[in-house]
């Protein structure tokens, strides 16, 4: 990087520019496919390791967990150690854990290789975001983040059929293992070619004890719901309220609390743990449904879900813009149910039926309501924040959706009357599919109806009242969705992932 460049910043279409370009894709890429592979795989994996349902769950929860514990914490070491030397790490570590993943000899192991390779996510998802808004000239921002937005959209588009042909024509230890030659390229060039930078302005220590609160409070809840044990529940809960006291007092907390005065913000988190945990249940069970009840291959069932992100890439960004039109309220509201309609068209989802007839028309209209309700709930979360806490209020945001997942995850035996003991397969598996997509249908459409009760409609308008700059000129603000491609939205905030 030039002196030039160290002062102004790299320039969109450089040399330099492409690099860092290259390095952040690559590297949040890794996570995004992490992220929409596993599910695919969770069929075989159960049959080599021959894991119980609760030994699946772990497996998508172990991630999950360290990541929504961490993932605040990440981008505060960023800010405070350097957002490159904190994103190699990340790499390093992810693709170390990937390692373990792959040659893991039973789902134990496997569990605790997840949990560290939530770790790695947690110190390079925020790091990604942050390089590019910290190295790229102000004009040429919005443009390299436009750039990382759409290839780590395709990234998450092709996560779900590449993991089925790699599980269908080698092994489910492939979709780790593929990791370690991307983070090998991916040190490489940052360590070559990304320019370190920090925040200068952060002071204060690192909120320590509320990190460890806050992971060991989701760690016990999410196990006393896996393994039925109310002692682990209760402790987590306990360690929860802990963790908000804790949180309520400290001079430089992990999560501001102040941001839940809006009460804008904190409707629009309400609204995004219920989507979200309703998008969680369904898409951790849909991938074994079609695999085990009806008999697809792995890259069948891959491919039959491609329509959602396909429909994701194509259509949020214009739901974002109309959002800024006609407010957030109708697309926040209306877009929930039409997922929940979605959703209970599921039920027709059984061995037997075609894939055009009854599993298109369902994953079509899934998509048709995330796509016009996720832009929006996330332009809402940015704007109902103050603008110095527009960083924290994406990270929250980011974390609570994932929470959402993580506790729905954990619900599905309760819901689906399965024994987290017991491989569920066949007629019980279908049948408890039907009740948890008709459960997370509700739990859907409940984040539409309070998002009609308590969203305003000129919550942007209030977002950008002091910001001068006309609408269409303002840089875009992404945000990573879980287990979702990034969405582009309008809003006057700073960029954050």
């Amino acid at each position: 990087m030039s002196a030039a460049d160290a002062d102004e910043g790299l320039r969109s279409g450089t040399p330099s520019g492409r690099w860092v370009l290259a390095a952040t894709v690559l590297g949040s890429g890794m996570a995004s496919l992490d992220a929409t592979v596993v599910n695919v795989a969770l069929p075989r994996l159960r049959t080599d390791l021959h894991a119980d349902f609760a030994g699946l769950q772990w497996v998508v929860n172990g991630y999950t967990l360290s990541l929504a514990s961490l993932i605040l914490v990440g981008g505060a070491l960023g800010d405070r150690l350097g957002r490159r030397r904190v994103f190699v790490v990340g790499v390093i570590w992810f693709a170390a854990a990937s390692l373990l993943c792959g040659l893991a000899p039973n789902v134990g192991t496997l569990v605790a290789a997840r949990l560290l390779q939530g770790v790695g996510g947690a110190l390079l998802t925020p790091g990604s975001l942050a390089i590019l808004q910290a190295s790229f000239h102000p004009a040429d921002r919005a443009r390299a983040i436009g750039a990382w937005s759409g290839l780590a959209g395709i990234t998450t588009a092709i996560g779900p059929f590449l993991g089925g042909w790699l599980v269908e024509a080698a092994s489910w230890r492939w979709i780790f293992l593929l990791n370690l030659p991307l983070a090998a390229l991916v040190v490489a060039v940052a360590i070559r070619h990304v320019p370190e930078t920090r925040d200068p302005t952060v002071t204060g220590r690192l909120d320590l004890p509320g990190a460890v609160l806050g992971a060991l409070g989701l760690a016990g809840s999410t196990y006393g719901l896996i393994e039925r044990s109310w002692p682990a529940g209760a402790l987590g809960i306990a360690l929860l309220v802990a963790f908000v006291m804790v949180e309520a007092r400290s001079p430089h907390p992990m999560v501001p609390l102040g941001v839940f005065r809006s009460r804008q913000f904190s409707a629009a988190n309400a609204v995004t743990l219920l989507v979200y945990g309703g998008l969680g249940a369904a898409l951790f069970l849909v991938g074994l449904v079609l695999q085990e009840g009806l008999g697809y291959s792995p890259l069948a069932a891959g491919t039959s879900l491609l329509p959602i992100t396909i429909v994701m890439l194509l259509f949020s960004a214009r739901a974002g813009a109309l959002a800024q039109r006609i407010g957030p309220r109708i697309p926040m509201s209306l877009g929930p149910l039409i997922v929940a309609t979605g959703l209970a068209l599921m039920v027709r989802i059984r061995p037997g039926a075609g894939y055009v007839s009854t599993v298109l028309p369902a994953v079509l209209v899934f998509a048709a309501g995330l796509a016009l309700t996720v832009a929006p709930l996330t332009a809402t979360v940015l704007a109902a924040a103050d603008a110095r806490h527009s960083g924290v209020a994406s990270g929250v945001n980011n974390a609570v959706a994932r929470v959402g997942g993580l506790l729905a995850v954990a619900s599905v035996p309760y819901v689906a009357g399965f024994h987290p003991g017991s491989a569920v397969t066949g007629t019980a598996l279908v049948t408890g599919f039907h009740r948890a997509v008709l459960a997370a249908a509700l739990l859907v459409a409940a984040g539409g109806l309070l998002a009609w009760a308590f969203i305003r409609a000129d919550v942007l308008e209030a977002g950008t009242a002091e910001d001068p700059t006309p609408l269409d000129e303002r840089e875009p603000c992404y945000h990573c969705g879980a287990d979702a491609p990034p969405l582009t939205v309008h809003a006057h905030a700073d960029v954050a992932g």
